[in-house]
């Protein structure tokens, strides 16, 4: 049963978090394993990428938000936000983790492909979900995210060869 009673500000922080660090990082992590051949260099980029992009997307987080209660006159926004920050912090950091898992524990002549599939696998799903929620389109929802995913993804690929040292 998907819970249909979270708070919509939420429900916003987690959905763009999981988003984010999805496509972020697997078009980072893709990137740099086409550029660099060294495994710990990948690592430490994608880690270092991960835990820098995680804390900027929680401190954004917190911060568009406050604008949006201090424009509020209505008092109509009553989302902590702290605990919104939080959780686009711990949502971008677990989804970072999705691409980047596969980096840390495979060969690097496989690892690269099983984090794209990963990730695709893991915005799929998130997509699908969020379209359970919202009541919507769970199909057209997921291919969407997909989508915006894959494009991430060959760009990070393209720049990657495109500048490889």
């Amino acid at each position: 049963m998907l819970p249909t009673n979270i708070h919509e500000d939420y429900l916003r922080s987690i959905l763009f978090g999981l988003q984010d660090g999805l496509v972020s990082t697997t078009g980072v992590v893709v990137g740099i394993t086409v550029g660099v051949a060294d495994k710990p260099i990948i690592i430490l980029a994608s880690l270092v990428a991960v835990s820098v992009e995680a804390t900027s997307m929680a401190a954004g987080q917190y911060s568009s938000e406050k604008a949006v209660h201090q424009m509020d006159r209505t008092g109509k926004h009553t989302d902590s936000l702290v605990l919104g920050a939080f959780l686009m912090f711990i949502s971008y950091l677990l989804a970072g983790f999705v691409p980047i898992t596969p980096i840390v524990l495979l060969d690097l002549s496989i690892a690269p492909i099983i984090s794209v599939i990963s990730a695709f696998i893991a915005l799929f799903t998130v997509g699908f979900i969020k379209g359970k929620i919202v009541e919507h389109h769970p199909l057209r929802s997921a291919f969407e995210m997909f989508i915006i995913g894959s494009i991430a993804t060959a760009l990070g690929l393209i720049v990657g060869h495109l500048l490889k040292v």
